[in-house]
C-alpha cells in the first residue's frame, strides 16, 4: 500500500501530540497547577508550550503532508513527515531542558511543512489542464 509510510508518520505525529497533552496533565500534577491555569512553574509552563506549539504545527504539516502525498510522492511525504515527527520530538526535549535550545527541532519541523505545503502547491498548478 502507497499511503503505509506516511500513514506511518502521521500516527507518529498523532502520538507525539497525544504525548504531549499527557506530559501537560503530569506536570499540572506535579506542580499543584489545577485547570483551567496556563500559567504556573517554569517546568508546567514548558510542558504546556510544547503541547500548544505541537497543536498549532499540526494544523499546517497533516494537510500539507497529505496533499504532498497525493499530489507529488508517498514515498517522499512519507520520509519527510518522519524528518517531522523526529524534528519535534527534538524540539520538545530541548524546549522541556532550556527553551533557548528549541530553535533547530522548530526550524527543521517548519522548513519540512513548507516543502511539504510548497511542492503541493507547485505539482496543482503544473497540473492545472
Amino acid at each position: 500500500m502507497e499511503a503505509a509510510f506516511p500513514a506511518i508518520a502521521t500516527i507518529l505525529a498523532l502520538l507525539l501530540y497525544v504525548w504531549a497533552a499527557f506530559n501537560v496533565g503530569r506536570m499540572r500534577g506535579r506542580h499543584n497547577v489545577r485547570a483551567p491555569a496556563v500559567t504556573g512553574p517554569p517546568e508546567f509552563e514548558r510542558a504546556f508550550r510544547v503541547h500548544q506549539n505541537t497543536q498549532e504545527q499540526l494544523v499546517l504539516f497533516l494537510p500539507a503532508l497529505w496533499l504532498f502525498v497525493m499530489l507529488v510522492s508517498a514515498f517522499w511525504g512519507g520520509a519527510i513527515g518522519l524528518v517531522w515527527v523526529a524534528a519535534r520530538v527534538y524540539y520538545a526535549y530541548c524546549y522541556l531542558r532550556d527553551p533557548e535550545t528549541r530553535g533547530p527541532g522548530f526550524g527543521v519541523a517548519a522548513a519540512c511543512s513548507l516543502i511539504l505545503l510548497l511542492a503541493a502547491l507547485a505539482s496543482a498548478i503544473v497540473n492545472l489542464r
